[in-house]
């Protein structure tokens, strides 16, 4: 085990997850730069209806988007791992760990052979690996809607995701406090009616994580 570890390490080194440089011994998933450089997103005041609070370890620009967009679109499923430890730390940082389970916005079936993974449920599946939280899949897509990239609005975007989820099995979500996961927050549209489902079906509570998040005050220019 220990030879085949070496020669995966040689023939496959780690790369800082953002830049893509290799790491030296001493790093884990981010290089010295960009653990000092990425935009960090610290703690927020905003609402977003039916969420009892959100988090995200990043803002959605520059090394950032370029690292998610290589995850959900170019088969970079190893960001998982990385993801989840830096996504860890952050809610461990900000005690956000005290929910019972944690489950995640899923992709439609004709979107998951496409792409041939959830980005999502890789994340909390890895999620859970770090914390110990049961990662289970509480909703269903019920319809392949258009993705909310190309959609401008936030009005325009709700009704884009309004009675696409439905949840999986309501008696498992009585009294539960939820972590619900998403790669990106841009209106909190998406996230918004996913809580709403799981809250109508009995959860007690629905905290959202993110990897990042669109910085609101650089987007209006407050």
């Amino acid at each position: 085990m220990k030879l085949f570890s070496i020669l995966s390490q040689w023939l496959f080194p780690e790369k800082c997850v953002l830049c893509g440089r290799l790491l030296e011994k001493e790093e884990l998933d981010l290089c010295r730069k960009c653990r000092v450089e990425a935009p960090e997103c610290g703690l927020s005041r905003a609402k977003y209806p039916f969420l009892d609070s959100w988090t995200a370890v990043w803002y959605y620009q520059d090394m950032v988007r370029g690292s998610i967009l290589r995850y959900k679109f170019y088969g970079r499923r190893n960001y998982a791992a990385a993801y989840a430890r830096l996504l860890g730390v952050k809610l461990m940082k900000e005690d956000r760990l005290q929910v019972d389970v944690i489950t995640w916005v899923p992709i439609s079936q004709k979107r998951l052979k496409k792409r041939g993974f959830d980005q999502c449920r890789l994340l909390a599946e890895a999620l859970s690996k770090e914390t110990g939280i049961p990662a289970v899949a509480l909703l269903r897509k019920t319809r392949d809607n258009p993705p909310q990239s190309g959609i401008v609005g936030h009005a325009h975007r709700k009704a884009n995701v309004l009675g696409v989820y439905e949840a999986v099995d309501p008696s498992a979500l009585l009294g539960r406090r939820i972590l619900l996961l998403d790669d990106i927050l841009t209106t909190g549209a998406t996230a918004g009616e996913c809580a709403r489902v799981l809250l109508t079906a009995g959860a007690e509570a629905v905290h959202l994580a993110v990897m990042a998040a669109v910085n609101q005050q650089k987007k209006t220019g407050r």
